[in-house]
């Protein structure tokens, strides 16, 4: 595994600068805390693309890249710390991995000039580039989330919910409780009758929760958690026999790490899907020839094809992509960070690159703009079967309700805009 370093640790090691032109993509890890078993994946994925990239490719247009790990435990100070450590290392794109992260890191890093990609996490209305120049969240949010799960109710419904009882059962933090606007906005849509059941850190201890949701019987739960909290939910709703078709967690609640540890009772629970799960793409052909077969693994190997080192390969990727678009943009090789918010606010995603890539079929389409820092903001269901171990997609890829999302984001960005004396662009 390749070396973690603390903040003061980065500092020190990078305090004479960096040694050579390489193209710096921080990764705030944690491998360490409640939430590692969560968070090594994801690294791992991330830190296994750009050697990909490295190995194969000779780095991106050129120059290698160089993925700078600081471990956070999850821990907001300590990734405020990280970021400090190592803003001055040429440092291209910031991914906090952290709700809490990101909305500290916002006001700094946009004062810097260092972009953010929050990607599927953090402030939901820094989708409105017009007033988060220099954040990021596409393909999609957690308002899209929110939206998406209550369309799939709806498919699955005729319709027609009104009357239907859906509870939230959420991670009692700044990241579980972004859905809860757009899920009242979307209870008085459609009558369904909202419960909220907040779940204290680290999300142990659910009995409460559970045994009202025995006694109330809500015909769909929902949940936004994260780490421990989702096996215990799961394991919860397993022992009072809820039906787990009608259980559907958010992109973060749906791993192998959720489901596993509850053996076949998780069997049918659903969560939403930001990628497709397995290893059956080409990438993965490259990775065990440039990448695993040498010993370069990031981890210990144990990850390949999980939806955490999924994800972590898809942001990767982005960064990648955007990084070749500012190559693109300003003729340069060695950008940087405000070259490569450029090539951020360029993107385009089609299903033709993703095939390049070796990725066909893997994510939908999106682009960025000016105005949408957001993406497509869609979403997949995939569902959990104990037996085949492992995760299916059961739909389509389903875009969010903008009609009832871009609202309410226009709202809270002009509501940041006015708080932080932010000028409006792209006009």
């Amino acid at each position: 595994m390749k070396t973690q370093l603390t903040a003061l640790a980065v500092a020190a090691a990078f305090a004479a600068g960096p040694a050579a032109a390489d193209l710096v993509f921080p990764s705030l890890d944690y491998r360490t805390g409640p939430y590692a078993p969560n968070g090594i994946p994801v690294a791992d994925g991330y830190a296994d693309y750009f050697t990909l990239l490295n190995e194969r490719d000779g780095g991106i247009g050129g120059i290698r890249a160089r993925v700078l790990p600081c471990e956070t435990g999850y821990n907001t100070e300590k990734g405020v710390e990280c970021y400090e450590a190592t803003k001055g290392q040429n440092a291209l794109v910031y991914q906090p991995l952290s709700t809490g992260i990101t909305y500290q890191l916002i006001p700094k890093a946009s004062a810097d000039g260092i972009p953010i990609h929050s990607m599927g996490y953090g402030r939901t209305s820094a989708a409105d580039g017009t007033t988060f120049e220099w954040v990021f969240n596409y393909p999609a949010n957690y308002w899209d989330g929110a939206s998406i799960a209550v369309k799939h109710i709806l498919d699955l419904n005729g319709g027609n919910i009104g009357g239907k009882k859906i509870a939230l059962v959420y991670h009692n933090s700044a990241y579980g409780k972004e859905p809860i606007r757009t899920l009242e906005e979307l209870s008085g849509k459609y009558g369904f009758e909202l419960t909220l059941l907040p779940v204290d850190h680290p999300g142990q201890e659910q009995k409460s929760q559970w045994l009202q949701i025995r006694r109330e019987r809500p015909d769909y739960v929902l949940m936004w958690g994260w780490g421990v909290m989702n096996q215990v939910a799961i394991q919860e709703a397993a022992n009072i026999r809820y039906p787990m078709e009608n259980f559907i967690g958010i992109w973060w609640s749906g791993s192998e790490n959720d489901v596993e540890p509850v053996g076949g009772k998780a069997t049918g629970y659903k969560a939403l899907a930001l990628t497709a799960p397995g290893r059956d793409f080409p990438i993965y052909e490259d990775l065990e020839r440039y990448v695993y077969s040498k010993g370069l693994s990031a981890g210990a190997g144990d990850q390949h094809g999980k939806v955490l080192y999924n994800r972590g390969l898809y942001a990767a990727m982005l960064a990648a992509e955007a990084a070749k678009k500012a190559q693109e943009i300003h003729g340069v090789s060695d950008i940087t960070a405000a070259q490569m918010r450029d090539g951020m606010e360029a993107l385009e995603i089609t299903d033709r690159l993703m095939a390049s890539l070796g990725l066909p079929g893997f994510a939908p389409p999106f682009s960025v703009s000016c105005e949408n820092h957001g993406g497509s903001g869609r979403a997949a269901v995939q569902q959990w079967n104990a037996s085949s171990g492992s995760w299916s997609l059961v739909t389509d890829y389903i875009k969010s309700e903008s009609g009832v999302i871009q609202p309410l984001i226009e709202a809270d960005a002009s509501a940041f805009a006015r708080e932080n004396n932010i000028s409006k662009r792209c006009n």
